[in-house]
């Protein structure tokens, strides 16, 4: 189905932060597959890891216990706030799950008539119904009937508005600590605290979407790490497996009461194989100095689009995100400037609000950064000769 604008041109390889087109071109690829591909492209270790499991064992159901399911499992609980997960397979599904479970908690509290979330503004959830009516962009609902109901939108960073907006009839609070789809817009410290606090003070549920977050790419593990407030529920997938499908919702224990047998299912959700490369994906990531250095080097990048910013200023006028979670917002059309990158080597994406996005797989080094660094600013150039 013609569902996607497709660029012409096929790839039958990719390595490290490059990819090889059948035509013969080579690209820098700064998408990471838009933040997926967190360890870049055909990572020996994650091949290794894919290849052994595929020799071994692909699915058996959730009907027996996987070894692969627990041990991840009792990784991520053992790294972040939760005590419990349920896996699924893409980030859209965490979505539908979390949101599940922050109704079955109210409906198990003896609260049944809660079941809405307050969501933001130039939000991306998914694109499964309920997903797509937390998002609230008409341009994505549009011909797909009346939205589900149970979802209110607020202006980002506003506490003021979503404390006006809590009624008898609101569940929880779903954010992300930075839209990616929005245009790289970050929610910042102070008011993720104060959603904590108004979410305590009422009796909800605080649901972060750490589907473009999670598994380093902000520079810490979680987004969630950069404010010090902790969720009561979080949504995983893209880096989570580095370019295999596989996600998660999890949650603290309190939060997953109403979760008990037959509430919830998935038939391919912590198959062997997913969850096997995922455990190969937390030992790379969780290696001592491997997010630390992924900080360190988005300061980098981060120095290295200010100064972009600061000479193209016909081409470029803010620099968004943090470690390799960025964006910059163009003056030129952003379609063009993928374009232009494009015709120059490199890989972005676009993003809301004119901005397009710079997402380098988190195994990039200095060197890779100067790379798209000096493409980026011959883009910029080409468009001040094209003013001229």
């Amino acid at each position: 189905m013609p569902t996607y604008g497709r660029k012409d041109v096929v790839f039958e390889r990719g390595e490290g932060c490059h990819l090889y087109a059948a035509d013969g071109r080579r690209f820098l690829d700064f998408t990471s597959g838009i933040a997926v591909n967190a360890l870049g492209h055909c990572h020996p270790y994650l091949v290794k890891a894919l290849a052994e499991q595929g020799a071994k064992l692909w699915h058996t159901s959730n009907l027996f216990r996987i070894g692969n399911g627990e041990r991840l499992a009792e990784r991520l609980v053992a790294n972040s706030f939760a005590d419990t997960l349920f896996f699924c397979n893409s980030g859209a599904e965490a979505i539908e799950g979390g949101i599940k479970l922050i109704r079955k908690y109210q409906y198990v509290n003896g609260k049944p008539k809660r079941y809405k979330l307050i969501c933001f503004s130039a939000a991306f959830h998914g694109r499964s119904l309920n997903a797509l009516a937390a998002t609230g962009n008409e341009k994505y609902l549009e011909g797909f009937g009346p939205a589900n109901p149970g979802y209110k939108h607020a202006p980002l960073n506003n506490a003021n508005v979503v404390r006006d907006m809590i009624d008898d009839e609101v569940a929880g609070i779903l954010v992300e600590p930075i839209q990616g789809e929005g245009g790289i817009r970050s929610a910042t410290p102070e008011f993720l605290r104060t959603l904590r606090a108004i979410c305590d003070e009422f009796g909800l549920l605080l649901f972060f979407d750490e589907i473009h977050t999670g598994f380093g790419r902000t520079g810490k593990l979680w987004g969630y790490e950069w404010s010090g407030v902790k969720p009561d529920v979080a949504a995983i997938a893209k880096g989570m497996g580095s370019g295999f499908p596989v996600g998660a919702f999890m949650a603290t224990e309190a939060a997953a009461k109403g979760m008990v047998p037959g509430t919830h299912g998935s038939t391919y959700g912590g198959n062997p194989l997913a969850t096997g490369v995922a455990n190969a994906v937390l030992d790379v990531i969780l290696q001592p100095g491997f997010v630390d250095g992924v900080h360190e080097r988005g300061l980098y990048l981060t120095r290295g689009l200010e100064a972009l910013v600061a000479k193209h200023r016909h081409a470029f006028d803010e620099v968004r995100g943090r470690g390799f979670l960025q964006g910059l917002r163009c003056v030129v059309p952003s379609g063009e400037m993928v374009d232009r990158l494009m015709s120059l080597g490199m890989l972005v994406v676009g993003a809301g609000e004119n901005v397009i996005r710079v997402f380098p797989p988190l195994i990039a080094d200095k060197a890779t950064l100067d790379e798209g660094l000096a493409i980026l600013d011959k883009a910029a150039a080409s468009f001040a000769t094209k003013a001229a």
